[in-house]
């Protein structure tokens, strides 16, 4: 197996070459100006390319980093003010430089940015190790990596996944399966909420900076992620992830998906009901420390039917993605999926999970775009009519198809995607230019907001928690957008997205761990608050700011420095159109 030392050691060595260590090692480095703000990956050749000045300026020049060369001049436009950041800035446009290298901005009166690179790979090593976050968020086993000359490890954690105390609802047949026959079920401690019995829940993806799993979580993110292989599956089938092989003849993107798979088919209730459990979960959120340490009872928690509808999606996602590879597990997929939407047909309430006693992680939310979601995956995936019915009848609850911004609490637009990009037969004219209306006109308003800010962000002043997942999950809508109706607009829109994690921001900071230009150090996060490595685990986006300026680098703070599968997976789909695919 590729060694990911060899890739990170590579790496390592361009950092120090490139970025701000200048031209020659033989003399102190150079420090850049951190006025000059733009990505600090760099640029695809034919990407238009702009740096956010924060200092007066008039004209700027970009210069070879090995050689400080000249290779284009021009001038700025602005200024420009903008209230949110409290900020006037220039703007410089250097889109015309397409050769591929290494460079760097000279700002007369102001200095140098950092380095950057200009090529067609400059996603790919972004892409490897965002995705691979996904592999060192595993549970119930160890995992093991090198990463810029250190060992990220833990041992297998959280083998004793879960107990079912807490689940009342079990059907009678299932109790009585459980409880010894010597005992009587009507004399049960009346203080426990169900049968004092444990099943496996083991495997999965940690959720955030805690060791918790939840299925609604998972839903946006294995959406997106799904997605990103429909579309761009041509590339990603052939890149080398350096992950065990826990599922032989997949494709390595395709083997981590499969993890949580295999976890999510474990949340349904064995009983035969087809609803499915909202989370695994301790009682409360345990301390800093390092998975296989926290040792405390994890539970099931009851259903929510949100959950239920999230899982039919997954898994019938999940049943034609794992076809060509397992046609065999891909129909245990399908089996799961049907059975549920099966107690979501029966069962047209709205169902939250009673989560009494729990204080860790909810995610509430109502389950009409939950169950749109689940009958269009489900009818993409079969073809029955059924299933496409009870999508289109969905709809007409929202007189907005499209949604601007969005994240787990509401999946509506995966629902809106799937149906749009079918192929399959039977869709309703009238719908389908519907949601294509309002398609365009939410990715305009996004190319809109996104000229208006000085920073290049989609959201512009726009912020809730976790804005960074969600300024990744608008090249969803963007792409989405562009399959309809190509439009270069969209394109450097969804590329400014990327340009903003890495540095055009307000902090001249990466925000993805492991990755950039002083990328974040303390993200909210038990592993590596409970290592003893200074470096925290690599390739993980961080939540960012509720307003334009109170982003903090600081453990502690989970309001705006966790990490999360949600916007983890955003990141993932973003960088996989924009990777090599080599």
């Amino acid at each position: 197996m590729k060694s990911w030392l060899t890739v990170a050691a590579v790496v390592s060595l361009v950092v120090l070459i490139g970025g701000c260590a200048g031209p020659e090692m033989s003399k102190e480095p150079i420090q850049p100006n951190t006025d000059i703000r733009l990505n600090s990956l760099g640029y695809l050749p034919a990407a238009q390319k702009k740096a956010t000045i924060i200092s007066k300026c008039s004209n700027f020049t970009v210069k070879e980093a090995s050689k400080g060369k000249t290779v284009y001049s021009g001038k700025v436009t602005g200024p420009f003010s903008q209230a949110d950041v409290d900020q006037t800035a220039w703007i410089a446009d250097f889109s015309k430089v397409n050769k591929p290298g290494k460079y760097y901005l000279e700002v007369p009166g102001v200095g140098r940015s950092i380095d950057f690179e200009i090529g067609d790979k400059v996603y790919d090593f972004a892409f490897y190790t965002s995705m691979r976050a996904f592999y060192l968020w595993r549970c119930g086993t160890e995992v093991n990596a090198i990463f810029n000359g250190n060992r990220f490890y833990h041992a297998a954690c959280h083998t004793d996944d879960a107990w079912q105390d807490y689940i009342s609802d079990f059907n009678s047949e299932y109790l009585n399966s459980l409880a010894p026959s010597s005992q009587d079920l009507s004399t049960r401690d009346p203080n426990a909420h169900g049968p004092n019995s444990h099943r496996d829940g083991t495997g999965g993806w940690h959720d955030a900076g805690d060791y918790n799993k939840y299925v609604v979580n998972a839903g946006v993110t294995m959406g997106a992620m799904f997605l990103a292989w429909e579309q761009f599956g041509d590339k990603l089938k052939n890149i080398k992830l350096d992950i065990p092989d826990t599922a032989p003849g997949y494709p390595d993107y395709l083997k981590e998906l499969k993890w949580e798979t295999d976890w999510l088919l474990k949340m349904q209730y064995p009983d035969g009901s087809g609803k499915v459990s909202h989370k695994v979960s301790t009682l409360r959120f345990g301390g800093f420390i390092l998975p296989e340490e926290e040792t405390e009872q994890r539970y099931f928690t009851g259903y929510s039917t949100a959950a239920t509808a999230d899982f039919v999606a997954m898994t019938a996602a999940a049943a034609r993605c794992f076809k060509p590879y397992d046609e065999k597990y891909a129909q245990k997929c399908l089996d799961a999926a049907e059975k549920s939407f099966e107690f979501l047909r029966k069962t047209r309430e709205n169902k939250m999970a009673d989560l009494t006693g729990f204080r860790t992680g909810s995610y509430p939310t109502t389950d009409q775009d939950d169950r749109m979601w689940a009958a269009v995956e489900l009818w993409e995936t079969t073809g029955d009519p059924n299933y496409l019915a009870a999508f289109e009848w969905g709809t007409w609850g929202f007189e907005d198809k499209i949604d601007f911004y969005w994240d787990w609490g509401g999946v509506k637009n995966l629902a809106m995607f799937t149906y749009l990009l079918s192929k399959r037969e039977g869709k309703r004219d009238n719908l389908v230019e519907d949601i294509k209306r309002d398609l365009l006109r939410t990715a305009d308003s996004i190319v809109a907001t996104r000229k208006k800010d000085i920073y290049g962000r989609c959201l512009g002043g726009a912020y809730k928690w976790g804005s960074n997942g969600t300024v990744a999950r608008e090249v969803l809508t963007l792409q989405m957008a562009n399959k309809i109706s190509p439009n270069q607009e969209y394109i450097d829109t969804a590329l400014d997205s990327i340009n903003h994690l890495f540095g055009r921001n307000y902090y001249c900071r990466s925000y993805v761990t492991g990755l950039g230009y002083n990328p974040p150090m303390n993200p909210h996060d038990r592993r590596s608050g409970g290592d003893k490595i200074r470096d925290p685990w690599p390739g993980y986006v961080v939540g960012g700011g509720h307003a334009a300026t109170d982003w903090q680098d600081i453990e502690p703070d989970a309001r705006t420095n966790e990490i999360c599968i949600n916007w983890q997976g955003a990141l993932v789909y973003a960088l996989a159109g924009f990777t090599s695919g080599n």
